[in-house]
């Protein structure tokens, strides 16, 4: 494991990958895997099955994990 040079409630800024330019904060880092959740950075679309009957089911965006190197501090 890898010792990280961002931690979770950073702000940092994409340094490179097709979010370059964009800023946000660390909701979560993974140390193991060294990648980071960058707060409205690589969002995807997942779909969603309803699980019980009342919930509705859909399109859902969320954040992706990407690398720590692909990131710096402001």
């Amino acid at each position: 494991m890898k010792k990280m040079h961002v931690k979770r409630g950073d702000t940092v800024k994409v340094i490179a990958g097709k979010d370059k330019g964009k800023e946000g904060k660390i909701i979560t880092a993974i140390p193991a895997d060294g990648k980071v959740i960058v707060e409205g950075v690589a969002v995807a679309k997942r779909h969603q099955k309803a699980r019980v009957q009342g919930q509705e089911s859909g399109i859902i965006h969320k954040e992706m994990p990407i690398d720590a190197s692909n990131v710096m501090r402001v």
